[in-house]
């Protein structure tokens, strides 16, 4: 008795759910941004509609980002025409920098998609509510240049505590942090010196136990800009690391790098091999396993790495080759695998994931590990390999707009 009115329900839904696509003569866009402030765009950009897949969009807003020496974005917005657009296709380039607020970033990319959509509204005949501002040429030739009074240098501050606990145990984690950059076209220098420690107490049947890690390190990398394929670099570091069985380590490594492509094309496509070679020295806390309390070595490493970023998703991926030139079988390898695939409309599928073959573990201590020691992880374990693995896909249907914003309970 049900079945009539029930398909009856279902035809009208079909045909609603087909209707859609006529109920605006508004401009459709689909966002393709990772670091965007989605519901705040929504809310705040107008005479237009989100919709939710890009096969949907009269225009498709494709963001590629990268950091830059001010510690903020560099970001290159490409305002991709569909069907009857598909003549107006073009790019905006902007900057922001690390004094700018979340407020601050999103105003301005807010700023940037008005006025990249203007000539799409142009097209689309709907301008009665759109305005350009421009400065009048009296404020054009009162401009001054701005010098740069920190002359490109960034720097960086930042420490982090954490205590917690109940009547059996409790854990306390502290770290500190501080980095010095200047990047400019021709040179980029990088410093960073950390301190961490954590620290656990146990009580079980009146005995207490403690363990504590630490590590201290200061990190040094200076890259040099040959051409748009070339560059070359020096990296040093200096620290101390308990997990890792090391009281004092420190290495040097020059290196240089092939990007296939252009480096100026790197937010979209890059591919580098990249070599390093250098020493190594380890004072070690405890014995090893190769009966060394001390000792140099000399290491090389190779890296074939790449990323593609395009409207279809986004792809990275990594092969690496490390080994120690005294003894060749002290070596490992590594593979990285990450994608996100757009596969058909609504439809998108995404796979992570890192295997490693370990042979190298020149620092793990001689003489058996205690159960805390493996329970706590309290120190480094001899293990042939390591590997994780994420695949997952999703898929959305229904409404192809989704201009309303309610944040209520934060889902």
């Amino acid at each position: 008795m049900l079945k009539y009115p029930a398909f009856i329900a279902f035809f009208c839904l079909f045909l609603s759910a087909n209707a859609q696509e006529d109920t605006t003569q508004q401009l459709r866009i689909f966002l393709d941004c990772n670091v965007c402030d989605s519901n705040y765009l929504r809310q705040n950009l107008g005479n237009v509609q989100f919709v939710r897949d890009q096969g949907l969009a009269d225009v498709h807003l494709f963001f590629t980002t990268q950091r830059n020496g001010s510690g903020g974005r560099s970001y290159e917005v490409d305002f991709i025409g569909k069907d009857v657009f598909e003549l107006i296709n073009y790019k905006l380039l902007f900057n922001t920098d690390t004094n700018m607020t979340d407020d601050d970033v999103r105003k301005k990319i807010l700023e940037q998609l008005k006025l990249g959509l203007v000539r799409f509204w142009i097209a689309k005949g709907t301008i009665d509510e759109v305005s350009v501002a421009v400065p009048t040429p009296e404020n054009e030739e009162n401009k001054v240049e701005q010098k740069d009074p920190w002359n490109f240098w960034l720097f960086r501050l930042s420490a982090r505590g954490r205590l917690n606990g109940q009547e059996t145990n409790n854990s306390s984690n502290f770290n500190f942090n501080f980095s010095a950059r200047r990047v400019t076209a021709k040179n980029k220098f990088f410093l960073r010196a950390g301190f961490s420690e954590n620290k656990n107490t146990f009580s079980f049947d009146d005995e207490e136990i403690k363990t504590i890690n630490n590590n201290k390190s200061i990190s040094i990398s200076d890259v040099i800009s040959i051409n748009q394929h070339w560059s070359y670099g020096f990296f040093g570091d200096i620290g101390t690391t308990t997990f890792s069985n090391r009281d004092l380590y420190w290495g040097f490594k020059p290196a240089i790098e092939y990007d296939f492509f252009k480096y100026d094309e790197s937010a979209k496509k890059i591919l580098t091999l990249s070599y390093r070679n250098g020493i190594v020295f380890n004072d070690y806390i405890e014995r090893t396993v190769f009966n060394e309390t001390e000792e140099y070595l000399w290491e090389h490493n190779i890296v074939l790495g790449g990323a593609i970023n395009q409207e279809w998703g986004n792809l990275n991926a990594e092969a690496s080759f490390e080994q120690y030139l005294h003894d060749t079988e002290l070596y490992s390898v590594g593979f990285f695998l990450g994608a996100n695939i757009r596969i058909f409309k609504g439809f998108n599928f995404d796979i992570f994931g890192r295997y490693s073959i370990t042979r190298n573990q020149v620092t793990i201590p001689a003489g058996d590990v205690s159960l805390e020691e493996l329970l706590l992880q309290q120190q480094q374990l001899q293990s042939g390999y390591n590997y994780f693995v994420s695949v997952g896909f999703s898929y959305s249907f229904g409404s192809i707009y989704n201009t309303v914003v309610n944040p209520r309970f934060n889902f």
